[in-house]
């Protein structure tokens, strides 16, 4: 595939935006070509927009593999309806391939066998005229090219799959980062002097049409890095308590330290919601 990524990265607490071409991506993580480099271990930020669905996708992601402007990515938190988008375009991509597959036209038999001699055929036929020799060989030069094109989709699709699978076989011990319980209980306001970098949620349409608002109350783990790495809302509606989830997974907080050492803590955020 071939689609249209930008990358956001806070790097010294400024978010910087690196451009690029997803040229893979699954349920699990992304694969692309960056205009710049980005440093494995890294939470980036990630908005691609894929074929045949109408809005991006926005969703944050840990630099897994970085080999000059190749990267790998992992998703981190991805949401249902993430999920679903996805898989849905994976399916309507499938479609759109064997119909066009499909439509490819086939070599006519008569001509195809007149092709092989310039003399009358076997049971006295007469030679095929210039005009069915010229046919005969587009369609030879179509057929051939078409051969070449599935040749080297083979070959890249074999290779960036091992590159891939080499990837993941990589994520066993990085993956412990999420399973770490936190170290500490840190208050509200404390947190909030450590936040760097906080998105505003957007207020759904259908929330507006209800009438909905109010205080949505989140407990979030923020990681050695900062990030966001696991949120659960405590009251409100289901529809404001995604929109919040959704809006959280960007924010950025300094590492909260214990013994001097960035630790992975548990705090309690509220985001508001009024018309």
């Amino acid at each position: 595939m071939q689609a249209p990524l930008d990358v956001t990265v806070l790097r010294s607490g400024i978010p910087d935006t690196v451009p690029g071409r997803a040229v893979d991506v699954c349920e699990r993580g992304i694969a692309a070509m960056l205009a710049g480099e980005l440093v494995p271990g890294e939470t980036v930020g990630i908005e691609v927009k894929l074929p045949l669905v109408a809005s991006p996708l926005r969703m944050r992601a840990m630099v897994r593999h970085q080999d000059r402007l190749r990267c790998g990515l992992e998703f981190v938190g991805l949401s249902v309806e993430q999920r679903a988008a996805i898989r849905d375009w994976a399916k309507e991509s499938k479609a759109e391939t064997e119909m066009g597959a499909s439509s490819a036209p086939a070599v006519e038999g008569k001509e195809a066998n007149n092709g092989g001699g310039s003399g009358a055929s076997s049971d006295g036929a007469p030679p095929p005229t210039p005009k069915k020799k010229r046919r005969w060989l587009g369609w030879a030069i179509f057929l051939f090219f078409l051969v070449l094109v599935a040749i080297a989709s083979g070959v890249f699709w074999w290779k960036w799959n091992q590159g891939w699978e080499e990837l993941e076989s990589g994520l066993n011990h990085s993956n412990t980062t999420f399973a770490e319980k936190p170290q500490a209980q840190v208050p509200a306001e404390v947190m909030e002097k450590l936040l760097v970098h906080r998105v505003e949620p957007a207020y759904p349409a259908e929330a507006r049409k209800a009438n909905l608002q109010g205080i949505i109350a989140l407990d979030i783990v923020i990681g050695r890095d900062g990030s966001v790495v696991s949120m659960h809302a405590l009251n409100g509606p289901e529809v404001l308590a995604r929109a919040a989830m959704d809006a959280l997974r960007w924010w950025k907080f300094e590492p909260y330290r214990v013994n001097g050492e960035p630790a992975v803590v548990e705090t309690t955020v509220a985001v508001e919601f009024k018309r």
